[in-house]
């Protein structure tokens, strides 16, 4: 093999080359198979090597692959734009596409501080976002995100951070009921509002479901009815950032909509092209688009691969495909069955805290004693050997560390895709509880392990 100059995700570490997929499975060019535990990024939603979506590929690819969006639009972009506003809740109607989820988030963030300038409202221009939170790597997105360790190299460069508290229950005050700690962490918001000035905050950034800084934590009911209302008094634009938790994968067409509360804006990624395509999407209101149109008529962002017709083609054959064969119905069913055998496990083996989550995005989470939850200090390594541990065994699993101010914090998101079967999800079961349990007695034998 001639060296390589391929900067990758730890310099100087080896990789093994994928060569082909099919389903839940991955195979590297060793002859090695891997159950995709995690979709890659939380990203393979429909699984791999799925023939409808190549089809659709090819066949745009022989209409035409790239039109600038300043020139011309396309079948393609309009028929996704049309798709997405009807999965979409509320006058949620409107796509700017983009190719990221960083740059969704970050294109959001600029409507929303737009929207308040055409209205007249040009002091409005702050974002207020929680930490254990991230909404991408650019420095806009990463200006909102708070994972305080991807966070930490360029806290001089960012723009203000975030504001107020995550919900995160398996961590609430003891003796605190869910509807109380739901309200408490809800109404931070309404202290941070106040403390900045309304007129000067555009808009507030949340994840329906914590995903890469916390390991799929889900809010307690109440937070984002509680979130809407205040967001409502004070004139500040709500942004759901559904990059991980849209398009079904929580067993709803969005993660919001387990609440019923409407966004006025929304960032969408990851299974809106299933990794079958570089392809994402910030979604707006019908006020939010007609206050512009009727103000300059241009909203000021964009990129090259903007409403690239490739894309679109392959993102639409995706939605078609997941209306097709109800894998947001099967996310539910499915996505019950997962969380319960998580349970099982975590009932079982003492490293696990908490198993949680919502349809096919489910997390651990590990720690050194069960019955006081003290975390492992970071150094300790432990969410990285449980993943090398079951990539050993064939088994792909997604970090999801630091979520305890970045010192502290151990968990792994379990979201396999929506094709997967209960076989197959009992497969999966097996060998993580043979990674956990190996990782288990290593700590043990380092006397780490309570």
């Amino acid at each position: 093999m001639q060296r390589s100059y391929v900067i990758k995700p730890e310099l100087g570490k080896s990789y093994p080359f994928v060569s082909h997929g099919k389903g839940i499975y991955l195979y590297d060019k060793e002859g090695n198979r891997y159950i995709d535990g995690c979709s890659g990024a939380v990203t393979a939603s429909i699984g791999h090597g799925v023939e409808e979506i190549a089809e659709a590929m090819y066949a745009q690819a022989r209409s035409v692959s790239f039109a600038y969006r300043s020139h011309f639009s396309s079948d393609a972009v309009e028929e996704l734009g049309a798709k997405l506003a009807e999965w979409a809740p509320g006058s949620l109607n409107w796509s700017f596409f983009v190719s990221s989820g960083s740059e969704a988030t970050e294109t959001a963030q600029k409507i929303a501080i737009q929207y308040w300038q055409e209205k007249g409202y040009a002091t409005k221009n702050r974002i207020i976002s929680r930490w254990m939170s991230y909404h991408g790597i650019t420095m806009g997105a990463l200006s909102m995100s708070g994972h305080v360790l991807r966070r930490k190299r360029f806290v001089p460069l960012l723009a203000d951070g975030p504001k107020i508290s995550p919900p995160y229950p398996y961590r609430r005050p003891e003796g605190m009921s869910l509807e109380a700690y739901a309200l408490a962490c809800a109404n931070e918001l309404e202290t941070a509002i106040l403390r900045i000035g309304p007129e000067h905050v555009a808009a507030f950034i949340a994840e329906p479901v914590i995903g890469a800084s916390g390991g799929a934590v889900v809010p307690p009911d109440g937070y984002f009815q509680r979130i809407r209302e205040i967001c409502d008094k004070y004139q500040v634009l709500f942004i759901a950032d559904e990059v991980m938790t849209g398009v079904g994968r929580t067993g709803k067409p969005f993660g919001i909509d387990h609440w019923g509360v409407q966004p006025d804006l929304m960032a969408l990624g990851k299974g809106m092209s299933a990794g079958y395509t570089p392809m994402a999407a910030a979604m707006a209101t019908d006020d939010i688009i007609e206050t512009i149109a009727r103000g300059s008529g241009l909203i000021m962002a964009g990129h090259t691969y903007s409403a690239n017709p490739q894309s679109a083609a392959v993102s639409l054959a995706v939605l078609r495909y997941v209306e097709k064969h109800q894998l947001v119905e099967k996310a539910a069913e499915r996505g019950a069955y997962l969380l319960s055998r998580l349970r099982e496990l975590a009932d079982e083996l003492p490293l696990i805290g908490e198993a949680r989550g919502l349809g096919m995005l489910c997390g651990l989470e590990f720690v050194k004693d069960k019955k006081t939850r003290e975390p492992f200090p970071l150094a300790q390594g432990v969410t990285a050997r449980i993943i090398k541990r079951a990539f050993e065994k064939g088994l792909l699993i997604y970090p999801a560390t630091g979520g305890l101010d970045g010192v502290a914090g151990d968990a792994v998101i379990i979201a396999p895709p929506l094709t997967i079967t209960t076989e197959e999800i009992d497969e999966l079961i097996a060998l993580l509880k043979e990674s956990i349990a190996s990782v288990e007695q290593e700590l043990r034998q380092e006397a780490l392990l309570v």
